[in-house]
């Protein structure tokens, strides 16, 4: 793949200008390998654990201590890890499932959550397919502010109005399909005392999809209740072929993990199948990985920036992370399509494949998206997506390496380009 020498400038202008935010990053990993190699040391994992279970999985030990490993390095009392989860949509089904009754209110505080539990909440989507409106559950929902921060006031008028219904508090950490800054542990956390002075008997419940091991702690470590993602992100480490977790504290999970299998059985139960060695191999390269893709990204945003090709972007370079999801606003839908179209030229797999948009299930808009993945719809490799829909954001995330990750970049630059 050959690129321009105007191209081979701006990255090595990118580089030099992203030393100490690398260095940065790679402090992070460190710390969060320590913490992953300390957890396995803690659990004394052996090859014995790789062993697969059948039928009802009764005393896998690989994967009741792959449990408490990821509740250890999660920094939450308790936790379940499933390769039967089939997405980050899925984990969050169950976990508002597990906790939410008749009558109780979820109450979003970050703003509309991802467009995927629009038909789970019952927003969109046609009344008796079992959404949690179906089932006597109400929807509140409070924006961000301008600034990207908690509208306090919002939040503390709806927490006093509904206290005693509200059930979840729910956090999208990351931005999702919204133009909008991802939230740190620490903002996450500094909004909790509220939740439990005016509604003490709510979850807190946090969607980290993208934000793991992005920061040295997780929203668990500074009290949230739940927090959810999926095995083909940040903690799978590119090596997970599919699955998802939920840590939280005892109950929650506890409650949780009677949605995922059965009241009574919860998490006793589960084959797996051959899939625990992927899944312990995925969490010991987990921080290295997401140092990877957040390297990507940072290029990215130098890239497409206003000290490069001139694009609005978010996060700014210069700017630290909370999660690995890079946004580039073409305000043109040939243009988010191009940008895609690069990302696909730039991959491992299917290189030679044209991503077009289409009407994909659980999306209100068409979506077009760009994935060379090795496991499909994997968003810690190289990939690219967006909604059709005003202003054309690009959202890009993942990269196995760097390396790949810098070309995949260059290749979406000479598209939109078009060089």
């Amino acid at each position: 793949m050959e690129f321009s020498q105007h191209l081979l400038d701006l990255a090595a202008k990118a580089e030099a200008a992203l030393a100490e935010r690398f260095a940065e990053i790679d402090r992070i990993s460190f710390q969060n390998t320590q913490k992953v190699m300390d957890a396995f040391r803690n659990h004394r994992v052996s090859e014995a654990m790789f062993n697969p279970t059948s039928g009802y999985g009764y005393d896998d030990r690989g994967r009741d201590t792959l449990d408490q490993i990821w509740a250890e390095v999660m920094g939450a009392e308790s936790a379940f890890v499933r390769h039967s989860i089939v997405n980050g949509t899925q984990a969050l089904t169950i976990g508002l499932f597990g906790l939410l009754r008749p009558n109780d209110i979820l109450f979003s505080i970050a703003g509309k959550p991802y467009d995927t539990l629009d038909e789970v909440i019952g927003n969109a989507g046609e009344a008796g397919n079992g959404s949690l409106r179906d089932f006597g559950v109400e929807y509140r929902q409070a924006d961000l502010l301008p600034d990207g921060s908690f509208d306090i006031e919002a939040i503390r008028k709806t927490l006093s109005e509904e206290g005693e219904r509200i059930k979840v508090v729910f956090i999208q950490r990351s931005k999702g399909y919204l133009n909008r800054k991802t939230l740190s542990v620490a903002q996450i956390g500094a909004i909790i005392p509220l939740v439990r002075e005016l509604a003490p008997n709510a979850y807190v419940v946090v969607d980290n999809c993208y934000g793991e091991f992005t920061e040295t702690i997780e929203p668990t470590a500074v009290g949230a209740d739940m927090i959810i993602g999926s095995l083909i992100k940040n903690p799978g480490g590119g090596m997970a072929e599919t699955g998802g977790y939920i840590a939280g504290t005892a109950r929650a999970v506890e409650l949780a993990s009677y949605r995922l299998t059965s009241v009574g059985c919860g998490c006793e139960v589960g084959a797996s199948l051959g899939q625990n060695k992927n899944m312990f191999k995925g969490l010991f390269y987990a921080p290295h990985t997401t140092a990877q893709a957040l390297k990507t990204a940072h290029f990215a945003a130098y890239i497409f920036g206003e000290d490069g090709l001139g694009f609005e972007v978010e996060p700014h370079w210069s700017e630290p992370r909370h999660d690995i999801i890079q946004t580039v606003i073409t305000r043109s839908p040939e243009g988010l399509c191009a940008f895609c179209r690069g990302i696909q030229a730039g991959s491992p797999i299917d290189s030679f494949v044209t991503p077009e948009p289409w009407a994909m299930p659980g999306y209100s808009d068409q979506v077009i998206m760009a994935a060379g993945a090795f496991t499909q719809g994997s968003s810690i490799e190289l990939s690219a997506d967006g909604p059709l829909r005003e202003p054309y954001t690009a959202f890009f995330q993942g990269g196995l390496t760097y390396e790949s990750g810098k070309i995949g970049i260059l290749s979406a630059a000479r598209e939109v380009l078009g060089e």
